[in-house]
């Protein structure tokens, strides 16, 4: 009976798009062999070395390792991002890809997409990672797999399931400099048929002073609520479900934009500001395949919202909401033509349907229909070729479609990939941009126009020594049409191109057991239409992370060093005659290891920014200095 209901429900909520089915090899030894996959590099999964797009793969055991807190922590050692954080823990913080903007970047978590609707961005200031099994990262177009958002790449954090036929559990506790704790529980299990996980993580920080003009520090609490869901119906059904659910309180400093001008004018000053800010994400759906595994039917229904309150001595002085529905269906067909090319085909054509509505002193509301195409194909096992092409109906803007293509070459013998991709991409305007929503100071322009890029990458990868050291190079080339930018109390699109180029250099390598490396080396060129340089784009960035395993797999140590090298910012400062500033270099270094007490304990510790250097992300807001943390783990 149970099953009935669930096969009924599956049908009438035409549940998720396909999961990631990992294929099958048999060995000499009858063992199993499963190939690594890329869920997010097109709309089924892809095996990692048939990908023609730029990507990085940041593993669960990796965060682990480096015992790293935060997503935006992470993508620090990523070729091509850059990180800029207004402040203390849990303060506003951007990314940028290859340097585009800020909300150039589309996230999703366990597919699910998560950026901010007012803002059209994600804050990445509130998402911790101990629940995270893989972060997937693209670079380069990919709005024609994702639509608007994907400009210049996608981020999608992957969560853990739960192991099937076991269980397993996690408590985990941390303290540190600041008055900082962390508190973590996980609880992980499944059977033959199903499997389910959740997992709860409580961070609090007093924080630290933002301003050269005050004492005051500014703290955070974050609490982080996730689960997820799997059930094997029959052979051919699979039903999933997710969730997620943030709490976050966050203390902050200002900008000083008195009037008339005050000695402190556009420098960052001690204030009582705080937001308290809510978020929820989650998505239900169903894969059903046929025709032995050849033919692959997906539905999803997902759903994310944020509330924000902004207050200035505990009184409330901005509310905003806003949140997404996103219903898509999806079929795959794979097929082979072993007398033409020997190849392998696939192709797919996908409906979404998406309603963003957005609230602060009016209602907005916007919908976007697309319909996806997409097709794959693998010849002679070496050649491995992917396009796309989408058309986005909006409600208030022009129609676009977009196009993406990619191909790789992995050259037998010689242990060379040639990758190579090009694409287009859009992003509509913000609710905040085209309504404004902020009487007598800030007006929106109905008439903006989406923005639009072009982008091309091409890249070489190179295997040494069977595979010890792993090198790759990629040289890319982006523009963007329509920018989008602030002037006086309005915004307008920008006439003329804005300009990103530059090349990414990343290697990894294991010279001897237990040790392993990484380095990457970003370069960036990044021009307005005026030939001006992006502001928080470093042209130099860099980053070497070692990791050694010893006393037979009890011991780890681990090292970092992050390079972030000057760039430009903005300042508003009416008594100096300069509208931008230079934020010096600087240089991070982070150390630590973990201590496997038995089967069960481990204890660890780690001291971040051990030089203590001192400088600034984003221009007037100090950060942080050395800060040392301890912890223990047990798994049961």
């Amino acid at each position: 009976m149970i099953r009935t209901i669930l096969l009924a429900t599956a049908a009438w909520a035409a549940l998720s798009l396909p999961q990631p089915v990992h294929a099958q090899e048999g060995t000499d030894d009858g063992a199993t062999v499963l190939p690594t996959l890329l869920i997010t590099a097109g709309r089924t999964p892809v095996e990692q070395e048939a990908s023609g797009r730029a990507f990085t793969v940041i593993t669960g055991e990796e965060l682990e390792r480096s015992q790293t807190r935060y997503l935006a922590d992470a993508l620090r050692r990523v070729p091509g991002f850059h990180v800029s954080r207004a402040g203390s823990f849990g303060a506003p913080t951007q990314v940028r890809v290859r340097g585009s903007e800020g909300n150039h970047v589309l996230v999703l978590i366990d597919g699910v997409e998560v950026s901010s609707v007012s803002q059209g961005e994600f804050d990445f200031g509130g998402l911790q990672v101990g629940d995270v099994d893989r972060i997937e990262v693209l670079r380069g177009p990919q709005s024609a797999l994702y639509g608007s958002d994907a400009l210049a790449g996608v981020i999608n954090v992957i969560t853990k399931r739960g192991p099937r036929d076991g269980f397993e559990a996690l408590l985990q506790s941390e303290t540190g400099t600041d008055g900082t704790f962390l508190g973590g529980v996980a609880v992980r299990g499944g059977t033959e048929w199903f499997d389910a996980a959740v997992s709860a993580r409580f961070r609090r920080t007093d924080g630290f002073n933002l301003s050269d003009f005050g004492t005051e520090k500014d703290g955070d609490e974050n609490l982080t609520l996730t689960g997820r869901f799997t059930l094997d119906v029959n052979d051919n059904l699979v039903i999933d479900a997710n969730g997620r659910m943030v709490d976050r309180f966050v203390e902050t400093d200002r900008q000083d934009f008195a009037f008339p001008a005050t000695p402190t004018q556009g420098l960052v000053i001690d204030s009582d500001d705080t937001s308290d800010v809510q978020e929820l994400s989650g998505a239900i759906g169903a894969t059903w395949t046929s025709l032995d595994g050849a033919w692959t039917h997906g539905a999803r229904f997902s759903g994310s919202g944020d509330e924000r309150d902004s207050a200035r001595g505990g009184v409330v002085t901005s509310t905003n909401k806003g949140n997404r529905l996103k219903a898509e269906v999806q079929s795959s067909y794979m097929f082979e033509t072993p007398a033409l090319l020997d190849a392998v085909h696939t192709v797919t054509g996908a409906y979404e349907w998406e309603q963003e509505r957005f609230w602060q002193t009016a209602t907005q509301e916007r919908v976007t229909q697309s319909f996806v195409a997409e097709y794959r194909g693998e010849f002679a096992g070496q050649f491995y070729l992917n396009a796309a092409v989408r058309h986005d109906m909006n409600d208030p803007f022009k129609d676009a479609t977009t196009y993406s293509v990619a191909g790789a070459w992995a050259v037998p013998g010689t242990g060379t990939r040639l990758h190579a991709s090009v694409g287009t991409g859009v992003k509509n305007p913000t609710f905040f941009e085209q309504f404004g929503f902020v009487p007598g100071s800030f007006r929106g322009n109905p008439d903006l126009r989406p923005e639009e890029s072009l982008g091309w990458d091409v890249g070489i990868e190179q295997s040494l020594w069977d595979g010890l050291v792993v090198v790759d190079v990629t040289w890319f080339d982006q523009n963007l049409e329509n920018e989008i930018q602030g002037f006086g109390q309005t915004v307008r699109n920008l006439n003329g191109t804005s300009h990103r180029q530059g090349v990414e250099l990343s290697a990894t390598a294991e010279l001897f057991d237990g040790f392993s490396t990484t380095a990457m080396y970003t370069y960036t060129d990044a021009t307005d239409p005026n030939g001006m340089r992006e502001v928080r784009r470093p042209m130099h960035s860099a980053s070497l992370s070692a990791a050694y395993t010893f006393y037979q797999g009890r011991a780890q140590l681990f090292g970092e060093v992050i390079y972030n090298g000057a760039m430009d910012d903005l300042e508003f400062i009416n008594a100096t005659p300069q509208t931008r500033v230079t934020l010096t270099d600087y240089v991070l270094v982070n150390i630590g290891g973990s201590f496997k007490v038995n089967e069960t304990v481990e204890v660890y510790g780690r001291v971040e920014n051990l030089l203590d250097e001192r400088y600034e992300e984003v221009f007037g807001y100090n950060t942080q200095g050395r800060a040392a943390f301890a912890g223990v783990k047990a798994r049961f």
